[in-house]
């Protein structure tokens, strides 16, 4: 250490400010990248794992909701039509036809849904009750879709 306290001292004073501006210099990038990135970058990497941990924990709540609810059988109140045009009407779609074939089946048509609406109408309907025995879309060329549904209830 006497060493370098003596070679420091033959220094002019530019050169010892020059030295300690450098060594100032090396500290704070010694620093920053043996200290602020790595932590940084963990910090990044734990929130990305986290993210991805709510979204895996979302699909498997949803997924264990449909088990649930494909075991429950829920009867259907009043007739199948009345009971269709009520769910059309709570998820706002407007039934263009409504015809009962027999006692068992209905034929209705939509005339313009959203498909991610209308799909996930039909798999309310499914869950309640309702199976859909066939079921027609057509592209209405304006991101809409107009459904032909054949539909039955579900017999406990």
């Amino acid at each position: 250490m006497t060493a370098f306290r003596a070679w420091f001292d033959g220094r002019s004073l530019r050169e010892k400010r020059l030295i300690l501006v450098m060594l100032g210099l090396a500290v704070l990038t010694i620093l920053w990248a043996g200290i602020v990135r790595p932590v940084r970058d963990g910090l990044s990497s734990a929130r990305e794992r986290h993210a991805d941990a709510v979204v895996r924990l979302g699909t498997t709540e949803s997924a264990i909701d449909a088990i649930r609810a494909a075991g429950r059988r829920v009867p259907l109140t009043g007739s199948l039509a009345d009971a269709l045009r009520a769910q059309a009407e709570s998820a706002g779609f407007v039934l263009a036809t409504l015809d009962e074939r027999t006692g068992e089946r209905v034929h209705t048509s939509i005339q313009a849904a959203r498909p991610a609406a209308l799909s996930r109408w039909i798999a309310d309907l499914e869950g309640s009750g309702v199976l859909v025995d066939s079921a027609t879309w057509h592209d209405n060329g304006d991101g809409s879709v107009s459904a032909d549904l054949v539909v039955r209830a579900r017999v406990s």
